[in-house]
């Protein structure tokens, strides 16, 4: 099938900060970069069904026409320029996924066209599977795949597969919400939010770059203090392929983590990243860690409700020499916030920052070491007991769940909620982590929370 959406504006305009950010990434993992393909399934709403395929392919047709990230592809042929672009180019003439080649590209914003809409019956994981296993011609496809599953003569299932060009995690949830609404009331309620297109031409502006400039001075002063890679020694045990990750499935790191936040006064994912990056510099021997957490960066009022990817990578930077948590704990609070207000920046000023670090160091300055909370609640308590939370370490599930040839990152930690815990999952280039470093890595994580979670004086490392 096909959902048709006649959204009324096109053109183009540069990139936004967000999409300019994980562009560079995705270049940087070429031919991996599926591995950045995500998605959302939506079971169908009782107040919409029965739900017949040609109302679900007109409900996404219209999500595609409020959200213009959603019809929006890459050019790279000649400067952009506003104009009208009816869809994406088809590659006529040239090789597939021939934008990869361009360092700089553009947004092109389609007025109208057709997303083409798989249907199919059974297991809609599976479905998601087949949707996200593939990686997108930037130009020549556009940035959602959508599918149907039908059972029993209706939809009862929508499935989503972004380009993380098009969304973040935050900003699918937004589109799996309006299109909750676009099924069973057949709008949106108030206008839509700020586009792309909006987005890219305020951040080159005056305004815009101002707030740039305040991000930049913190990447700049922070450069010049932080080693200039996290893991930075062979591990002489490289894997092949040589990218593994590792996970983790842990009530009891769960429950030891909402207990420390709740005695502390502080968030679990702000434990959590300051127990990681102090047990990264434990890996590593640098007493000082840097770390890039993954910043939703929707701290502005107008693009709460944005679909676009507006994610990035802040500087974190810890002196991690306290074996105390409670003072590791007050040095993360405001290193935290500094590194969430940093994400909020320019590209081109990070990268022309690296540049200068690098000469004048005489070596490569990146940390190479990124941390991404990809939970969407957040909960302290400080009523969990220390006998359930130990005995809950006896379920504590660890699994290898991918592996490739290429990361743009030598360790990058995500956070995920599961149903049997905190899901924790180490994705390192085995070079410089093996796989035995990467699963006492995830180990040592829990334990050292758990018994941190019930000492009076407790102690993150010794």
């Amino acid at each position: 099938m096909d959902a048709r959406f006649s959204g009324g504006r096109s053109g183009t305009a540069p990139l936004t900060w967000g999409q300019r950010a994980i562009w560079d990434t995705v270049r940087r993992t070429v031919p991996d970069d599926r591995y950045f393909n995500f998605g959302r399934i939506l079971p169908v709403p009782g107040r919409a069904r029965p739900l017949t395929p040609e109302r679900a392919a007109a409900a996404l047709g219209a999500l595609v026409e409020r959200h213009e990230s959603l019809r929006t592809t890459l050019g790279a042929a000649e400067p952009y320029r506003d104009g009208e672009h009816a869809g994406p180019h088809r590659s006529e003439g040239r090789e597939p996924r021939r934008i990869l080649d361009h360092a700089e590209p553009y947004q092109v914003l389609a007025g109208a066209g057709t997303i083409p809409v798989t249907v199919a019956t059974g297991d809609p994981e599976t479905l998601l599977g087949e949707l996200t296993a593939t990686a997108y011609d930037y130009a020549a496809e556009w940035p959602l795949r959508a599918g149907l599953v039908v059972g029993g003569g209706e939809v009862t299932h929508v499935v989503l597969a972004f380009c993380h060009l098009a969304a973040d995690g935050l900003g699918a949830e937004v589109a799996v919400r309006d299109l909750r609404l676009l099924l069973m009331r057949g709008s949106v309620p108030g206008p839509p939010p700020p586009q792309p297109l909006d987005l890219a031409r305020w951040q080159e502006s005056g305004a815009g770059r101002r707030v740039a400039g305040v991000a930049a001075e913190h990447w700049e002063n922070e450069y010049r203090r932080i080693p200039p890679t996290m893991f930075d020694r062979p591990s002489r045990q490289a894997a092949s392929p040589p990218v593994w990750r590792a996970k983790i499935v842990s009530r009891a790191l769960d429950l030891a983590v909402q207990r420390i936040a709740a005695v502390h006064a502080t968030s679990t994912s702000t434990v959590l990243l300051a127990a990681s990056s102090a047990l990264v510099s434990a890996a590593t021997g640098h007493e000082v860690c840097a770390m890039l957490p993954i910043v939703g960066n929707r701290f502005r009022g107008d693009t709460v409700n944005a679909v676009t990817t507006l994610s990035q990578e802040g500087l974190f930077v810890l002196d991690a020499d306290r074996a105390d948590l409670a003072g590791l704990l007050r040095a993360a609070r405001p290193a935290a916030l500094r590194a969430y207000r940093s994400a909020y920046h320019d590209p081109r000023d990070r990268d022309r920052l690296e540049a200068e670090a690098s000469r004048e160091r005489g070596t490569r300055v990146h940390p190479y070491c990124c941390f991404n909370d990809m939970r969407f609640t957040d909960r302290a308590d400080a009523s969990h007991d220390e006998a359930t939370v130990r005995r809950a370490m006896d379920g504590t599930t660890l699994t290898w769940p991918l592996s490739q040839d290429r990361l743009n990152c030598r360790f990058c930690l995500h956070l995920t909620a599961e149903p049997g815990g905190l899901g924790v999952s180490v994705t390192a280039d085995t070079r410089f982590l093996s796989r035995p470093s990467m699963e006492r890595y995830l180990l040592d994580l829990e334990s050292t929370l758990v018994a941190a979670a019930f000492r009076e004086v407790p102690e993150l490392v010794g």
